[in-house]
Formats: structure tokens, C-alpha cells, sequence
């Protein structure tokens, strides 16, 4: 199995090559942090200060409603980003909550060090804005699900997209990230 770290160059690399070098410069910008289930990386109201990469572990990223009910927004896991990034990029309060489905180990990196690897490093901006536009495209893709499809639909796309997930997450998450009772859901498997 991959180191951390590279397992991140890996992921990066995909995207763009990179030097030792700028591999390690890359690095020098990254804290690796560990999390443990239920623990809550990014928690309503508070600041958001980092985003993340995950090398190893799930988590689900919730917004609860003025009723307290609690929304998934998504899930993330092994080589996937995640954060709430309105709060992130405008260094306000969060909206949404990001807590650890399993235990978790992550890369944080601040809004400064992001600025600083797209200045200093245009293979970095390039990434991150190939990442920036396939987020923007996933979001789209479950948007026009919500509003084009039924959850036995819904729960089809997400079974071709990500059958794994299926195995790591409790129904009751799949029922909300769906938009579905716990119910509804059960008629579905």
C-alpha cells in the first residue's frame, strides 16, 4: 500500500506531472490528520479553515434545515476532496457539517497554502481548477437527479456510480442523501 504522501501524488499526477521537487514542495503545504469515527471535521457555525483530502476513511458532508432535519449533501472517501467550500474560499461559517463516517485520515490544507501552491506553482492552479470543474459537474449531475428523477432512479445512478458506498453506509444515510424516507428506501433493495 501507498504512503500518504504517495498517495496524494498519485492523485495529483493524474491530472499533472510533477518533479521531486514539486512533489515535495507540494507536500510541505499539506498537514495529515487523523479523525475518528463520529468525529466532526467541520462543524455549523463554526470557521472553516481547511480543505481536505482523504486518503483513507468516509465521511458525510449534512446541512440541517431550520426544522432540524438533517440533509446529506454527499459523501467522501479515499481520493476525494471535501469541505464546505462557500466558508472555505470566503473564510466565513460554515452551513454545513462534515463529520467521519469511519475512522479518517486526511491532508488539510488552509486557504493561505492553497493560494500559495497557485501562485507559485501553475500546474497546481491547473489541478485544482480540473477538480473545482469536476465537483461543479457532480453537483449539477445530482441537482438535475432531483429534479428529473425518482428515488428508485436516484438510488440506480447511485448504484452504478458508486456501488461501494452501498456497503459502508447505513440505510439511513442512503434514505437522506437520496431524499427518501428510511422506508421508501427499504422498498428499494
Amino acid at each position: 500500500m501507498n504512503s500518504p504522501e504517495q498517495f496524494l501524488r498519485t492523485h495529483i499526477e493524474k491530472v499533472v506531472p510533477l518533479t521531486d521537487e514539486e512533489a515535495a514542495f507540494i507536500l510541505s503545504h499539506f498537514v495529515l490528520e487523523d479523525f475518528r469515527k463520529g468525529q466532526f471535521i467541520i462543524e455549523e457555525g463554526k470557521e472553516v479553515k481547511n480543505v481536505y483530502f482523504l486518503t483513507a476513511g468516509l465521511v458525510k458532508l449534512v446541512y440541517e434545515d431550520k426544522d432540524a432535519k438533517k440533509h446529506i449533501v454527499s459523501f467522501a472517501m479515499e481520493d476525494w476532496w471535501e469541505t464546505d467550500f462557500q466558508a472555505f474560499y470566503t473564510q466565513s461559517k460554515a452551513t454545513l457539517s462534515l463529520e467521519c463516517i469511519e475512522d479518517t485520515f486526511a491532508y488539510s490544507l488552509s486557504l493561505e497554502n492553497f493560494d500559495k501552491l497557485c501562485n507559485e506553482l501553475q500546474k497546481m492552479e491547473r489541478f485544482f481548477l480540473r477538480k473545482s470543474i469536476a465537483g461543479h459537474i457532480g453537483s449539477q449531475t445530482r441537482i438535475l437527479s432531483f429534479l428529473t428523477s425518482n428515488a428508485k432512479e436516484r438510488y440506480e445512478q447511485l448504484l452504478l456510480r458508486n456501488s461501494s458506498l452501498l456497503q459502508r453506509v447505513p440505510k439511513s444515510y442512503l434514505a437522506s442523501y437520496l431524499g427518501v424516507s428510511r422506508e421508501t428506501l427499504s422498498r428499494l433493495f
